[in-house]
């Protein structure tokens, strides 16, 4: 049978369709609720995956993700708190809108453009991938080794204001993705004599901890009281209500950040926060009113809220085609992918050519249904949004638990994640990013396997990783990015340099 014909009936049993009706659900919830993000939402859904098949398991993370992208609108919107960090680049202009009267203008904006915006990241996901993969077939060693090595590049520099606590980030995950036995040696490392530490850090406790149980050590300590729900009557039918006319007038900018937000996901270490980010500042630099954004301007919205849902179609490029995380949430992507007994990378496209088909059309299916299903949505946020913090964080927490221990019957596993959560608190609380220790865990690994199997074959001469075509042209990138702050900053000292007048 045709691949993509097998994908469509993988995807359209009952039971998957369930999956996805759930998965939604459950998203819609996740990003509504301020502080729960769409990598907690994933982190979640990976226990449950574990009694699935990979094509349920994968259908309902994405389902899971794309819906709680476009719902932590909704809180930006009523309360002007982001529910995720993707929307948290337009939460003023979005409660700017709400103050003016217009939330239900706004909630369809982020609604449909973020609808939009998923489709067409889908697209560029499904037309790319295939022949990013023919391409990758050919990629050795030396090859990997570098985009790893891109991977974290892009992840510490992509934090511009404070590179220097994305890089000890980085660090930390590095570090603990060598604790157990050197895959080359086989010599113990950071053991400490236990025999629990002996096969590593268990990739599924550290993600649990790092972003659902520092969140929920985050909303126990604030001692600031619940916010509540904006007193705004919203109305199904008037919420595509002028909408049409604010998408045709902007339809330059939306289609403007689909492109962003796809080119920007597919970027490592990038993700859905920073492209929203970039394609608001886009917009504003590109406007004809440049003037009226932060006053409750629809046209940011517009850009920003497809941006978003773009690039979590495009995150998944380098995840499912080279095995590089795009992101968090494709970081816990590959987990899953691996412990199905699938290796994420080019070979996957000829192996298992049907699940990733169906992949692609459950990123498609979950963007339409993203329509109905965040209609409903917004008209149950007012009471959704009202749930005490008291009541839903030790639910949280027990799934946390539950779900680590089930992984391999392990009480150890539940020490990790407490410890991962902890760690997390307070490097965020101390302003260092979590993403970049992720990704150094996930990438670790393959940086080792790939270098060492590299100086195998070169005989230990460093210029071999150069002489290949393609590792020098990614070789050349990762220098590039090294590199290009210290030229930025001496190009910017040059432009400052008074030019002394002539004798």
């Amino acid at each position: 049978m045709d691949p993509i014909l097998l994908g469509f009936k993988l995807i359209l049993e009952p039971f998957t369709m369930m999956v996805i009706v759930l998965a939604s659900a459950f998203g819609l919830f996740m990003g509504a609720m301020p502080g729960l993000t769409a990598a907690m939402a994933t982190a979640l859904l990976v226990p449950i995956t574990f009694f699935m098949a990979p094509v349920p398991s994968l259908a309902g993370i994405v389902a899971a993700c794309a819906m709680a992208i476009f719902a932590g609108d909704i809180p930006s919107i009523l309360l002007r708190i982001p529910g995720t960090p993707a929307s948290a680049a337009y939460t003023d202009e979005a409660y700017a809108m709400t103050k003016k009267g217009q939330a239900e203008l706004a909630m369809g904006i982020c609604l449909v453009s973020s609808a939009i915006g998923g489709i067409a990241g889908s697209l560029a996901l499904a037309l790319a991938s295939p022949a990013l993969a023919e391409l990758a077939i050919g990629f050795g060693s030396f090859e990997y080794f570098w985009l790893a090595v891109l991977g974290l590049s892009c992840a510490a520099f992509i934090s511009a204001d404070r590179p220097i606590k994305a890089v000890i980030s980085l660090m930390i995950g590095l570090f603990l993705s060598v604790i157990g036995v050197d895959p080359t040696s086989g010599y113990p490392r950071f053991t400490f004599g236990t025999n629990v530490l002996a096969g590593g850090i268990e990739f599924i406790p550290v993600l649990v901890g790092m972003f659902a149980v520092s969140e929920v050590l985050r909303n126990v300590t604030d001692m600031e009281p619940q916010h509540h729900v904006a007193k705004v009557g919203i109305k199904l039918a008037n919420i595509y209500k002028g909408l049409g006319a604010v998408l045709w007038k902007y339809r330059l900018g939306l289609a403007r950040g689909c492109v962003v937000g796809t080119i920007i996901g597919a970027l490592p270490g990038a993700g859905c926060d920073i492209a929203a980010w970039i394609s608001y500042g886009t917009s504003k630099k590109l406007s004809k009113e440049p003037e009226k954004y932060g006053t409750g301007h629809p046209e940011g919205l517009v850009d920003a809220g497809a941006s978003n849902n773009a690039a979590l179609g495009g995150t998944w490029i380098p995840a499912l085609v080279f095995g590089i995380p795009g992101d968090s949430i494709t970081a816990i992507v590959i987990g899953v992918l691996y412990l199905k007994g699938i290796n994420p990378g080019p070979t996957v496209f000829l192996q298992r050519p049907e699940i990733m088909y169906a992949v692609f059309i459950a990123f498609i299916l979950s963007n339409i249904l993203m329509l109905p299903f965040g209609m409903i949505a917004i008209k149950a946020a007012k009471y959704v949004l009202n749930v005490p913090r008291e009541t839903l964080m030790p639910i949280i927490l027990l799934f946390c638990m539950v779900g680590t221990f089930a992984m391999n019957n392990s009480v150890f596993g539940i020490v990790v994640m407490a410890s991962m959560g902890i760690l997390a608190y307070l490097m965020e609380e101390n302003g260092f990013p979590i993403a970049p220790a992720v990704l150094g865990l996930v990438l670790g690994p393959l940086i080792e396997d790939n270098f060492v199997t590299s100086m195998m074959k070169a005989n230990g001469n460093p210029l071999e990783f150069f002489t290949r075509p393609g590792a020098g042209v990614l070789g050349a990138l990762v220098m590039a990015v090294w590199f290009s702050p210290l030229i930025l900053k001496l190009v910017r000292r040059g432009h400052k340099v008074p030019i002394s007048p002539a004798s």
